[in-house]
């Protein structure tokens, strides 16, 4: 009995892991949608998260959709779950951009961020300068898989008004939570980088689930998503 039940408990950790992961990568999902990519019920998948609850590894929001109906209920990853993805250091980050901006001010510190991405952005023009392509779509998804190379895990996509770009992690978001320089930073050099001017729609650091940045078109989506979109429009 003791072998089985250590089993169970193997498997039911490597299922959760599996859920964490997934809800860090989409920002948030429903016991459905996670069900769905997990390959069990949703039965199974409820219990996995009302475990993980009581755990307080994640928490639960409510998002009107279009359709008619009740709200969808929405599992995302809470912050303490989110820090075990890599944040390091943060305290001593924290207080040591403090010391800065109480002796040196606001301006040292925008120098300071800008010098860290700096390092960032050497590091991804790389991977971009193996793209043989003009299209900011195609230099975001190499974009995307270099800044997961870095620990972003992020993802692109098209949408009707051009593309998307989401970094479902920020190893920073605890200090860029007190020091948004470090988002402004960021997202300049992620316009350079595509050559176009970029919008940042949401933050990890400002307590959304996902780094959102929208890449203006013109985008030609495939056609059953463009039929999509104009009847949306």
């Amino acid at each position: 009995m003791v072998t089985r039940a250590t089993g169970s408990h193997s498997t039911d950790g490597e299922t959760r892991r599996r859920v964490s992961r997934l809800l860090l990568q989409r920002g948030h999902a429903t016991a459905a949608e996670l069900a769905c990519a997990l390959g069990i019920t949703a039965t199974a998948t409820r219990r996995h998260l009302d475990a993980m609850e009581s755990e307080g590894q994640v928490e639960t929001r409510v998002i009107k959709t279009s359709k008619r109906g009740r709200p969808a209920k929405h599992y995302q990853l809470t912050p303490s779950a989110r820090s075990s993805f890599g944040h390091t250091y943060d305290d001593l980050a924290t207080e040591a951009l403090r010391w800065i901006r109480r002796f040196e001010g606001e301006d040292a510190i925008s120098a300071f961020a800008a010098d860290q991405v700096a390092r960032l952005e050497a590091r991804c023009r790389a991977a971009l300068d193996r793209v043989d392509s003009d299209d900011p779509m195609a230099r975001a998804q190499a974009l995307a898989d270099a800044l997961s190379g870095e620990g972003y895990a992020a993802t692109a996509s098209v949408i009707a008004t051009g593309g998307q770009l989401c970094q479902h992690h920020c190893p920073v978001a605890g200090v860029a939570a007190e020091f948004p320089q470090l988002c402004e930073a960021e997202t300049r050099v992620i316009s350079r980088l595509l050559g176009v001017h970029v919008q940042r729609l949401a933050t990890i650091a400002n307590g959304d689930g996902v780094c959102t940045t929208h890449v203006p078109g013109p985008v030609r989506l495939p056609a059953p998503e463009r039929q999509q979109a104009e009847r949306q429009d």
